[in-house]
């Protein structure tokens, strides 16, 4: 199976927090040369701050601007069933090659409520959709036997583990073994090369917004047997990961060192941390260290 990375996307913003779309689009081209496909609207995208009519005009901008070049999913993800489902119709609409859909936030569900959430929004698509689990930001965890259920539906594509544990990771890579046309996308970016060499169909990187070419690298290795050069990017991008996720919360840090790097993407809107002069020093000598300013 040929692997494939997807970039989890910022969405660029103005100084007045409107969508700076030209900036956004820009980022896409970045990824799309680098050999990355797109996910947008997600956690690195600032998708919980984005207004249903922002994140419609985005997913259209965005697949433009990769014009079949590469992949894109995007996430339809909201805390209703009702709302997720509009979102994922106008998705649909527009064409792109996935739905992710984030596990409902706030509101706490029970693993039934998630299988009838997950299967009203399979049902009311032709794209194929793929469960997006993050507890440790949505508070809601699908469980493996829950995704092996899902796994059985015929609109459902697979599923992207933010978890962060091996054993949440290992346990849907069984279900992906036993069942034809599900995979398993892992987000954790220390997790990268093992996750493809246990199964994986690739990754959802949020760090790949600061290294495009080094996860690219990655998936290039694999795919080309050359695993040295695999293990060689893997280690700058675990380094990497380690140096700058110490500072703090991680979506927060990848827009704030790609803001150090390009300040057309802007800051993220309110209430994200402000930016801070003592932490800014310390991502520049990270960048620095690793040769990116």
């Amino acid at each position: 199976m040929t692997k494939s990375a997807y970039v989890a996307l910022v969405t660029c913003f103005n100084d007045d927090e409107t969508i700076n779309y030209q900036a956004t689009r820009n980022q896409v081209k970045r990824q799309v040369v680098a050999g990355n496909n797109i996910m947008c609207a997600g956690t690195n995208g600032d998708f919980s701050a984005l207004t249903f009519e922002e994140k419609v005009r985005l997913t259209e901008e965005v697949v433009d601007e990769v014009g079949g070049k590469a992949k894109v999913i995007v996430n339809a993800g909201m805390p209703a069933t009702f709302e997720t489902i509009k979102l994922a119709r106008e998705f649909d609409r527009i064409g792109v090659d996935g739905i992710a859909v984030i596990t409902p936030f706030f509101i706490a569900c029970t693993q039934d409520g998630l299988i009838r959430h997950f299967t009203a929004v399979a049902d009311s698509v032709s794209t194929p959709v793929y469960l997006y689990d993050i507890p440790p930001r949505t508070q809601n965890h699908i469980e493996p036997e829950t995704a092996k259920i899902l796994a059985g539906h015929g609109n459902i594509a697979g599923i992207k583990d933010s978890g962060g544990t091996n054993e949440s990771l290992n346990a849907y890579l069984g279900i992906s073994k036993e069942t034809d046309g599900f995979e398993v996308y892992s987000g954790p970016d220390h997790l990268v090369l093992w996750s493809l060499q246990n199964g994986a169909a690739g990754a959802i990187s949020g760090l790949g917004n600061v290294l495009p070419e080094i996860l690219a690298g990655i998936i290039y290795g694999v795919n080309s047997g050359d695993i040295t050069k695999a293990e060689k990017n893997q280690e700058i991008f675990g380094n990497f990961r380690k140096d700058l996720y110490g500072l703090g919360y991680p979506p927060a840090l990848v827009k704030r060192a790609l803001y150090l790097m390009d300040n057309s993407v802007g800051a993220s809107r309110q209430p994200a941390l402000l930016p801070d002069a003592k932490q800014d020093r310390k991502i520049v000598e990270i960048l620095k260290k690793y040769g990116l300013i």
